[in-house]
């Protein structure tokens, strides 16, 4: 079994594996599997033990012979279909938002969406902004539009607002809004500060009915607009800084491929 070398004194320190993600160029994921198969020197010399500790001032890193270099930070909103998955590949075949996004930059999902869940999904390759957005700790809402199956009572959406037992705990207090009434069925808007897993149709399901139809429309003060469904764009250096990203907005030729991208 490989094991954590003790770290060297002095310097900026990461792990091996960290390295490549925090330069952007790749998944953590995907760094040890680079690193497992030699294709990674550190001052000319294969190092195969990704929790090896570097010294970023010192130690020359190369991938396949190139040396390591930092990806400028790119910053994504894509509008999610439903039906897409939020990973890379699908032993199954089925669709992947990476079939929507420009090929040739490493961009990793900031939280997910499931299958059945449309709406905003913001990508980046800067893994800290991510990591703050992700994180409970820092309870950055997220606002999602839903249909339920039935008629929601006014006492129903009061339970949603104080919170709600799910079988990993309880929910925090959530805002809800009515949106409108169909004949049989209540629309919601509905903004919660956690990412727990498939949390707002469990809540709904949590108080008796069940989510027919549900869009995430918001992250922060970041919406989708008229974004149409399929298609991404840049985030602004605004939305970035309203997010409490230090990146700004990239200026490469991504900024004009707006388009849905063929998969």
């Amino acid at each position: 079994m490989t094991r954590k070398n003790t770290p060297p004194a002095g310097g900026t320190l990461k792990t091996l594996e960290r390295v490549f993600s925090k330069a952007g160029v790749g998944s953590r994921t995907d760094a040890r599997s680079w690193i497992g198969a030699g294709r990674v020197r550190i001052n000319g010399k294969i190092v195969q033990n990704p929790d090896h500790w570097v010294n970023l001032e010192r130690d020359r890193i190369t991938l396949d012979g190139k040396p390591l270099g930092f990806a400028t930070k790119t910053y994504l909103l894509l509008y999610k279909p439903k039906g897409y998955l939020t990973t890379w590949r699908d032993p199954e075949g089925r669709p992947t938002v990476y079939d929507l996004v420009p090929a040739g930059t490493w961009l990793s999902p900031v939280g997910r969406l499931d299958l059945d869940t449309s709406g905003l999904l913001l990508m980046t390759n800067d893994t800290a902004f991510a990591e703050r957005i992700a994180n409970p700790d820092h309870k950055v809402p997220k606002t999602y539009e839903l249909k339920a199956a039935t008629l929601l009572s006014d006492e129903q959406i009061e339970q949603l607002r104080r919170g709600v037992e799910l079988s990993d705990g309880p929910t925090r207090p959530a805002e809800v809004r009515r949106l409108r009434d169909g004949a049989r069925r209540t629309h919601l808007e509905i903004i919660v500060a956690e990412g727990r897993n498939r949390q707002v149709r469990r809540m709904i399901e949590a108080v008796g009915s069940r989510v027919m139809k549900l869009v995430r429309t918001a992250i922060g003060p970041v919406r989708i607009g008229d974004l149409p469904i399929g298609q991404w764009r840049e985030l602004t250096a605004l939305e970035i800084a309203a997010l409490g990203g230090a990146g700004r907005a990239p200026t490469s030729s991504t900024s004009a491929g707006r388009r849905k991208r063929s998969p």
